[in-house]
């Protein structure tokens, strides 16, 4: 499967994600808790895009083999941990603002943190969590890491990643529709790390 001629627009959508995150840690420095070692962005819930599950998967694919053997056995802990969750989300399958509100609360250790703390994709890591220390709007409000000193109630210039995840899901579809499909719902499917990293290349679709 090539899907090279998405490099330049995929690396756009991530130089745009680290400029907003450079710009706001200027301008409020005192506010971002980011650092080396604090790994809380490394435990939160998300899905990828089609198109972010397949560039994880090719720079995942250029490690050491000993360091995706281990990435994928922490893939299969995170895996048991989702199901998990999953049973308990079913509480309020009916109410997706609890949904939401419920599984972000929820802690589940990425296969890609290794046991010193680090990712092993940093360069690399999806958008989610490059902009995970600042406010980004997501869902129509503002929302920011809760270990950040943002203060509830104040005005800060918030990183749109609705807007971003409308381009991803877009770029998921030409994608799609590039290679020959015609039921395109595929787009709109969120993809966990741990499915990503242990998924072939040409098994996306």
């Amino acid at each position: 499967m090539d899907f090279t001629y998405l490099f330049e627009p995929y690396e756009a959508l991530l130089n745009r994600a680290d400029k907003a995150f450079q710009r706001i840690a200027h301008e409020y420095p005192d506010c971002i808790s980011c650092k080396r070692g604090c790994s809380d962005c490394c435990h939160a819930v998300f899905g990828l895009f089609l198109v972010e599950a397949l560039f994880l998967k090719y720079d995942f694919d250029q490690l050491e083999r000993k360091e995706r053997e281990k990435a994928v056995m922490r893939a299969d802990k995170a895996d048991d941990d989702l199901k998990l969750v999953e049973k308990r989300l079913r509480a309020f399958e009916n109410d997706p603002m609890m949904t939401s509100y419920a599984l972000a609360k929820e802690r589940i250790r990425c296969p890609l943190l290794n046991d010193n703390n680090d990712c092993v994709l940093y360069p690399y890591r999806p958008i989610t969590c490059r902009v995970y220390g600042i406010p980004v709007a997501f869902q129509g409000k503002a929302r920011v890491c809760g270990r950040s000193q943002f203060k509830k109630g104040k005005g800060y210039p918030a990183f749109d990643l609705d807007g971003v995840y409308r381009e991803l899901h877009a770029m998921s579809r030409q994608l799609l529709e590039n290679a020959g499909k015609k039921d395109l719902k595929q787009a709109s499917l969120l993809i966990s790390v741990s499915k990503a990293i242990r998924t072939p290349t040409e098994g996306f679709i």
